[in-house]
């Protein structure tokens, strides 16, 4: 139940436990229920913070359990739960967490690596909120070369859609003819942004994995599989962690 949006009285009854909707219906009917020391009447809504009684006892809401899963998406999936085009989705990946949880944010169908999941919708708008700034890592493999002045360019920020791309940080970890491996880290989501920002340099991206999210890893997790993060975890996607022993 959202902090301020106030939910109809019979569907509050019936995530508490207390009888289906049509039976929380028939309650308020007989004069079973109130809000407040008033009787109810079908149409009333609720707040967290009303006080409300049926047959004289209070009733309370239990405690929202919250999931927070890491998945190692691979590519060919869409970021999303469901597609009118039959297209393969990451909900799939995620059926048997055993609450329904949503992506927060996305990764396009030809990349792969971290995603995280929940149904904490407070959560997930503090992690994708822009003034939190959370940081994402990718390893990026570019063709044929890199050079001083595009590497320059993708740090300070490209134009796209007439708006320049925040300034990323952006180094080269391997280098061999024909194929560069860089680490990108960025704070903005726009879609399809890093493969787009490479493009606008003259560079063709081969593969494209995210590895980390705030002070979050993805690990050795294989493939296509998910596991639950830690409270620490949870708490380290708002980090600002270190890069080359400074914090961004």
């Amino acid at each position: 139940m959202d902090k301020n949006e106030p939910i109809r009285l019979q569907k509050f009854l019936s995530q508490c436990g207390i009888a289906s909707r049509r039976g929380a219906e028939e309650m308020i009917l007989q004069g079973k229920v109130k809000i407040n020391g008033k009787t109810a009447v079908l149409g009333d809504k609720v707040l967290p913070s009303d006080k409300v009684y049926v047959s004289g006892r209070r009733v309370v809401q239990p405690k929202a359990k919250y999931r927070y899963i890491m998945l190692n998406k691979p590519r060919g999936f869409i970021t999303t739960m469901s597609d009118e085009r039959g297209r393969k989705c990451v909900a799939e990946l995620v059926s048997n967490v055993g609450e329904r949880v949503y992506p927060i944010g996305r990764l396009d169908k030809d990349s792969e690596g971290m995603l995280i999941f929940t149904n904490d919708g407070e959560f997930a708008n503090k992690v994708m909120h822009p003034r939190n700034s959370v940081y994402k890592f990718y390893r990026v493999t570019v063709r044929p070369d890199i050079n001083e002045d595009q590497l320059v360019k993708l740090e300070t920020g490209i134009e796209l859609d007439g708006k320049k791309t925040a300034p990323a940080i952006v180094h080269v970890v391997h280098k061999e003819p024909g194929r560069v491996v860089l680490e990108m880290i960025l704070h903005e989501g726009k879609n399809r942004e890093i493969r787009r920002m490479c493009e606008a340099v003259g560079l063709e991206v081969a593969r494209l994995r995210r590895t980390q999210i705030g002070g979050v890893k993805l690990g050795m997790l294989k493939q296509g599989d998910w596991r639950d993060l830690t409270e620490k975890e949870v708490k380290n996607l708002l980090a600002n962690p270190l890069v080359n022993g400074r914090t961004i």
